[in-house]
C-alpha cells in the first residue's frame, strides 16, 4: 500500500492577465523548494486574485491527487506537472476527491488541514489549459480535487507524510457531493453538522436549496 504523502508543495508564480472581471489570475502555481509555512488563509507567499470565489478559511488550500493528474496527463497526451491545476498540493496515496466532507489531514510535524469542499471549474481554468470544453469536460468527470481549511498552522514540504485523523461517519466524499448531489446527501450532511460531527461552509446551504428544489422538495 503506498504511502500517502505530499509531492510538491505550490504557490503562486506569477499573475497573469485574464478575460476575467477580475483582469488578472494566480491560477499559475509551481512547486516550491523546502518548507513553507502555511497559515489560515493558506501557503505564506501565495494569493488569490480573485477573491470572491476562491480564497478564504474555508478554502485556503487546494489539493489534487497524482493519480487524477495522471489520468488528465494520458487523456490529454501531455505532462501535468505539479501547480498546473492551480493546486497548492499534489498529493499521492490518497484520494483527494475521495476524501470525506470534514475529514482530517495531518502533515508533517504540526499542520493539520480538513477538507471541505469540491473545486467547481470555471473559465479562467479552461483558458489555463488551453482545452476546448475544458470546464464540461472536467465536470462530467468528477475528478476535481479538494478544498481544504486549516486547523494547525506550521511548516509543509514536498516529502511530508499524510495520516488521516479523523473521517466522519457520515462518509460523503467531496466528489459524490460536486457529481450527484441528492436529498439524502443533503439530509445526512445536515445531520453530521447539527450532531457537531462537521462544520460545512455557508455556500452549502445555498446549495442544499438548490438540490431540494431540483428534486421538488
Amino acid at each position: 500500500m503506498e504511502t500517502a504523502s505530499v509531492l510538491a508543495v505550490c504557490r503562486v508564480h506569477q499573475l497573469l492577465e485574464d478575460e476575467s472581471a477580475v483582469g488578472i489570475t494566480a491560477i499559475d502555481k509551481r512547486p516550491t523548494e523546502g518548507p513553507v509555512k502555511i497559515h489560515k488563509l493558506g501557503l505564506r507567499g501565495d494569493i488569490q486574485a480573485d477573491r470572491y470565489n476562491h480564497g478564504g478559511e474555508d478554502q485556503a488550500v487546494y489539493a489534487y491527487s497524482q493519480a487524477d493528474a495522471e489520468f488528465w496527463s494520458q487523456a490529454l497526451g501531455r505532462e501535468l506537472p505539479p501547480g498546473v491545476f492551480g493546486e497548492n498540493l499534489r498529493v499521492a496515496g490518497i484520494e483527494a476527491t475521495g476524501a470525506v466532507i470534514g475529514e482530517r489531514w495531518k502533515i508533517g510535524l504540526d499542520v493539520e488541514l480538513e477538507v471541505t469542499s469540491p473545486r467547481v471549474p470555471c473559465a479562467t481554468f479552461q483558458r489555463r489549459m488551453d482545452q476546448p470544453q475544458w470546464v464540461k469536460r472536467f465536470t462530467e468527470e468528477g475528478r476535481v480535487g479538494t478544498y481544504l481549511r486549516v486547523i494547525h498552522t506550521g511548516a509543509i514540504q514536498a516529502g511530508d507524510h499524510i495520516h488521516r485523523t479523523f473521517v466522519p461517519r457520515h462518509g460523503i466524499t467531496v466528489g459524490q457531493w460536486f457529481s450527484e448531489p441528492t436529498p439524502d446527501l443533503v439530509e445526512a450532511l445536515r445531520d453530521a453538522e447539527a450532531d457537531g460531527e462537521i462544520r460545512l461552509q455557508d455556500e452549502y446551504h445555498t446549495k442544499f436549496d438548490a438540490v431540494l428544489r431540483r428534486f421538488g422538495r
